[in-house]
């Protein structure tokens, strides 16, 4: 009879060894096989870049290409050829003293209400962290009430509530029949606080969110190490928050670089003598009240390379100290 000896016999697997194998390094880096080629995710990207196409750039390019002709209102009913300008519109322009006045006073009148919003925004922010539920709500309900009111509604609600016969602002503050918007100064002022009012819940929701998201330790340990509000703010939570406020920054800086409906609705198209005009209403003003499309052109291009040189320079500012966008 013939007996196995213990040599030939494979050894035994213990069955949670053999149900669990040996797990491999979590360290070690695991290639994961690649599905599609390089162009799959420009498939899925095409549909909105079609819809890009359509909306933005279309239209961007028929901007510059009529700002580079003679296109009057001659042209438009067909009554003189369409001749090229070239660069003419632009001399034009450059050559005109009201463009610099003009462009003055919208960048002047944009930092100051980016700087407002921001400054708003980010209070009443900080201030929602600190309430309790309730007045949390009301005033979340109140901004986002501000936020989705239309341009076009807030601007003729601000202009009768500061209205020299009939406004409760001028009753209130005793200012007799002062009307706000004969002055240069306070016209721009009512203009930014009716600016301010309806763009600084963008501002609040959003900055919001970024301290919801800061872990609640750090803000203790501050608070415990004696640190103010203001420096708390400034030394943990402003860096922290640096990426959220770039977008909030950048997007103020287009909205309100670009202003038209609450300046044309009150100061009435510009102010006195056009006291009051930012570029887009001067650009309204050169292409429909004057009929002047192509030099409406120009100054809407100007306008798009400003916005793009603002926004290229703050965001290689950030590149350069580091930070990830």
């Amino acid at each position: 009879m013939a007996y196995k000896t213990a040599a030939a016999e494979p050894a035994a697997v213990p069955a949670r060894a053999a149900a669990h194998p040996p797990r491999t390094n979590p360290r070690l880096p695991v290639k994961l096989p690649r599905r599609g080629g390089a162009s799959t995710p420009w498939l899925y990207l095409a549909p909105a870049l079609v819809v890009l196409a359509g909306l933005l750039v279309y239209p961007i390019y028929q901007l510059g290409l009529i700002s580079l002709l003679e296109y009057t209102q001659a042209q438009v009913s067909g009554g003189e050829p369409t001749t090229f300008q070239g660069l003419g519109n632009y001399r034009t322009l450059l050559a005109d003293s009201q463009f610099w006045q003009v462009l003055l006073a919208t960048l002047v009148f944009a930092a100051a209400c980016v700087l407002a919003t921001l400054a708003v925004g980010c209070t009443l922010a900080v201030l929602l962290t600190r309430v309790r539920a309730l007045p949390r709500l009301a005033l979340m309900l109140a901004a986002l009430g501000a936020w989705a009111t239309p341009a076009i509604t807030g601007s003729t609600v601000w202009v009768f509530l500061f209205d020299p016969d009939y406004g409760p602002v001028n009753r209130i503050l005793r200012l007799g029949d002062f009307s706000w918007t004969y002055g240069r100064f306070s016209a721009f002022a009512l203009v930014l606080f009716e600016v301010v009012w309806c763009s600084f819940p963008f501002v609040m929701v959003t900055v919001y969110a970024g301290i919801r998201a800061i872990p609640e330790e750090v803000l203790e340990a501050a608070s415990l190490d004696g640190a103010s509000a203001w420096r708390i703010w400034r030394s943990v939570m402003a860096p922290m928050l640096r990426p959220i406020l770039v977008v909030v920054t950048i997007q103020s800086i287009i909205w309100d670089f670009k202003v038209f409906t609450q300046i044309y609705v009150m100061t009435n198209g510009g102010g006195i003598a056009g006291q009051n005009l930012v570029l887009n209403v001067y650009a309204y003003q050169k292409a429909f009240a004057s009929s002047q499309y192509s030099l409406g052109s120009a100054i809407g291009v100007v306008m798009l390379l400003i916005l793009l040189a603002v926004t290229l320079v703050h965001l290689r500012l950030l590149r350069r100290q580091g930070e990830e966008i």
